[in-house]
């Protein structure tokens, strides 16, 4: 009888551990991050009153980079993903210009104030000089600029 418990109890422990796993890894891949994005007033890509806005060339765009490019896609900014794009727009930081206007403490502070800890590894010390140049429609600079990068970061 100590034989047939022990297997039955065998049999439970593996189909408990198949089962936990499984729920793992299906809730894994159906997360989705959890990003809230906010319609803000403010910047509608519209040049203020007595200011040039520079002309958005998509083709341009991917001829240098290498691939299509939408405007004001903060993501093209080496360093900056989906989740980090939305903490930026969340925080009405959601054009290359508005990017390119803030400087590196100001994004630093941001992003750990939303995203805590974990965020203080991101350096945005360059992501104000790249939005610049995609703000101002320099594709080639922006390039030759990322080409030089290491995740974001200028080359010790």
């Amino acid at each position: 009888m100590s034989e047939r418990f022990a297997s039955d109890l065998l049999f439970i422990l593996i189909a408990l551990i198949i089962a936990a796993i499984l729920g793992f890894l299906i809730g894994y891949f159906l997360r989705k991050p959890k990003t809230i994005v906010k319609e803000v007033s403010g910047d509608t890509g519209k040049a203020e009153p007595g200011e040039v806005m520079p002309p958005f060339d998509a083709n341009a765009a991917k001829a240098a980079l290498g691939k299509n490019v939408a405007r004001d896609d903060l993501k093209i900014v080496e360093g900056i993903g989906p989740v980090i794009e939305g903490i930026l727009k969340r925080n009405n930081i959601d054009t290359w210009k508005k990017l390119a206007e803030s400087n590196k403490e100001r994004i630093s502070s941001i992003l750990i104030a939303e995203g805590g800890e974990k965020y203080r590894i991101h350096d945005p010390g360059t992501w104000s000089k790249q939005a610049e140049l995609a703000y101002r429609g320099n594709w080639a600079g922006l390039k030759r600029l990322q080409d030089e990068l290491q995740g974001g970061r200028q080359d010790s």
